[in-house]
């Protein structure tokens, strides 16, 4: 029987991974937004979910359907709010959906740091690379801050006439 407080946190990662994913296929397909960074990122987040999943399934934690169809859900009303606040404002969606996925990198890194002092309980947890897991999360957040902070000059710079 899996521990229920470790359920609970993977299911809730898992279900961020999800809205992150979406996050950035729209991202993606904004072409004031899309770079080829981002393709790569999705690439890369995909492995990190394709890795927890699989941790997941070593320790028999079922994703939680509820909280994945929360995460689309939020994922979808994030992108509209986007869409209705910012308006004729693409620079402004980019900006504000580059800060939610940073947002996002840094929730998973945290992921990685809290399982890392806990793996030697649970031999299933011990079987990660928690340095590895952990450096490429920074690197990924060091890849977004690059693109947030050129969102951040387009949409807040000075506005030419």
């Amino acid at each position: 029987m899996p521990n229920e407080t470790l359920a609970t946190y993977l299911q809730d990662h898992l279900a961020g991974s999800i809205a992150a994913l979406d996050l950035l296929a729209h991202l993606t397909a904004d072409p004031d937004a899309s770079t080829p960074t981002l393709p790569r990122l999705a690439a890369e987040i995909q492995a990190d979910q394709d890795t927890l999943v699989a941790l997941m399934t070593r320790l028999q934690i079922h994703p939680s359907r509820p909280r994945q169809a929360a995460a689309w859900l939020t994922a979808k009303l994030g992108e509209l709010r986007l869409r209705l606040e910012a308006g004729e404002a693409p620079a402004l969606r980019a900006l504000e959906g580059l800060e939610a996925l940073a947002l996002g990198i840094a929730g998973k890194e945290a992921l990685w740091r809290a399982l890392a002092p806990v793996a030697d309980q649970t031999p299933e947890l011990g079987m990660m690379d928690y340095p590895g897991l952990i450096a490429r999360a920074q690197a990924q957040r060091q890849q977004v801050e690059v693109l947030r902070l050129q969102a951040a000059q387009a949409a807040l710079g000075r506005q030419r006439a």
